[in-house]
């Protein structure tokens, strides 16, 4: 005879193993120390200065001498 499974149990049982595969994907995505997250900010601060200092002038536009 085949064993008799309750389906509620089946159903939760599959939500919990979906659950947990979303759950590892985003600790995979997402999961950084705090340290690690401080350093990509700093790196970021870092290059928009770097960026920043190597801007040119913007040339001043002459409305006036129309």
């Amino acid at each position: 005879m085949a064993e008799i499974i309750n389906l509620r149990s089946a159903r939760k049982a599959r939500a919990r193993v979906e659950a947990e595969a979303v759950a590892a994907r985003n600790r995979t995505l997402f999961g950084r120390t705090k340290a690690q997250k401080a350093a990509q900010d700093a790196e970021r601060a870092r290059e928009a200065r770097t960026l920043d200092n190597a801007r040119r002038e913007q040339p001043l536009s002459d409305e006036s001498a129309d």
